[in-house]
Formats: C-alpha cells, sequence, structure tokens
C-alpha cells in the first residue's frame, strides 16, 4: 500500500503508532546491573523520573522509522531480507559513562554512552545501513547525514548532568533483533532476531 502524502491546508498527518527498529539487547544479569545503575542515578539527581525497566534496555542500531495504522509489511520484508544477508561475528560492547541528551534547561534522556567500546555497535550499524537499500527497503528511513550515538536509554524527563564516568558495562553481543515498538504504550515487541556469525 502507498504511502499516503499530505499536502497543507488538507487534513492533519495521521499520528503514528508503530515504530520500527533495530537493536540489540544486554544478556539479563548485565541488564540487572544496568538498572541498578539507573536506579541510583536517578536517586542522585532527586528526578522524579522512574528508570527503565530491565526488560526494555537496549540499544537501537538504526531507527527505521514511525508509521500510523501498523507497520508496512513491505517494509518488514525488506527489513529482514537486510538483517538476513549480515555476515559479521559476535563482538564486545562496553559503555563507560553517564552522558545527558538533555537541552538546558528542559528535561530529557539520560544515557549510557561509550568510546571505544562501541567500535562493534559503529560497524554493525554501518552494515545494516548499507544493506537496507539494498533489500529495497529506501533510502529515505535511514539518513546518512545523521551521526550515530550508541547509548542505553536509562531514564527520560531527567534533568541535564555533566559527562561523568561510570563503572563499565560490557556484554558480549552475538545477535540483533527487528522491534515493533507500540509508541505511546512503552511496549516493545521482537519480530525476529539474527545470530552474528562470520562466514
Amino acid at each position: 500500500m502507498p504511502e499516503q502524502l499530505w499536502l497543507p491546508g488538507l487534513e492533519a498527518p495521521p499520528v503514528p503508532t508503530d515504530g520500527l527498529f533495530f537493536a540489540v539487547f544486554p544478556d539479563t544479569r548485565t541488564a540487572a546491573g544496568i538498572s541498578k545503575l539507573a536506579q541510583q542515578l536517578c536517586s542522585e539527581t532527586r528526578s522524579k523520573s522512574k528508570p527503565l525497566a530491565a526488560n526494555r534496555l537496549h540499544v537501537t542500531l538504526l531507527h527505521l522509522g514511525n508509521f500510523a495504522g501498523g507497520l508496512p509489511p513491505a517494509r518488514v520484508d525488506a527489513a529482514m531480507n537486510a538483517a538476513a544477508s549480515i555476515s559479521m561475528g559476535p563482538f564486545s560492547a562496553e559503555f563507560d559513562s553517564a552522558v545527558s541528551f538533555a537541552l538546558k534547561p528542559r528535561p530529557g534522556p539520560l544515557v549510557l554512552g561509550g568510546g571505544e567500546g562501541v567500535v562493534g555497535l559503529h560497524a554493525l550499524h554501518d552494515a545494516l545501513g548499507l544493506a537496507l537499500p539494498k533489500a529495497g527497503f529506501g533510502d529515505r528511513a535511514v539518513p546518512s547525514s545523521t551521526p550515530y550515538t550508541p547509548h542505553v536509554t536509562l531514564a527520560y524527563g531527567m534533568p541535564w548532568i555533566a559527562t561523568r564516568p561510570v563503572e563499565a558495562v560490557s556484554w558480549n553481543v552475538r545477535e540483533f533483533a527487528l522491534v515493533h515498538s507500540l509508541l505511546g504504550r512503552t511496549r516493545h515487541v521482537v519480530l525476529a532476531r539474527w545470530s552474528l556469525a562470520a562466514g
């Protein structure tokens, strides 16, 4: 089904209800450790914000768009074909700093950031970005001009803080997933997973 164009002066564009993105998830033990750190940082800032639940912690690899009225099946199929073409071995991801994505004076997300420890995430992001157009996804949802900053969101609505080091959090990334986000309903549904194996 073709995507509808919105013309100014006519009716307002439909409100997006569904998002699609590629992500990697920490293992259960690592997620529990990140959740504990998020609780600690929230209490230190005396913010009323609640940290994300451990089962929602993830690193977005590529956001593929938000859609109204469900996910377009052709886009989902193309994303799955792109993912299936990736040939890359497992790697380690390490995050070692607490970073604010807030813009003073407004509150915003507090995230875990990394330096050299996120090189593998950059490589997987780039590989997916190259594979999507070849799979027929179209390149509109993946602007190459947007810099990629791997991060794990800890909490939303947090006051700005200066970037600070934290005890490093790391895990072995052995797979990645395609995720359906139910916008406004704080639910993520994993549509498919792919194991990382070079060769």
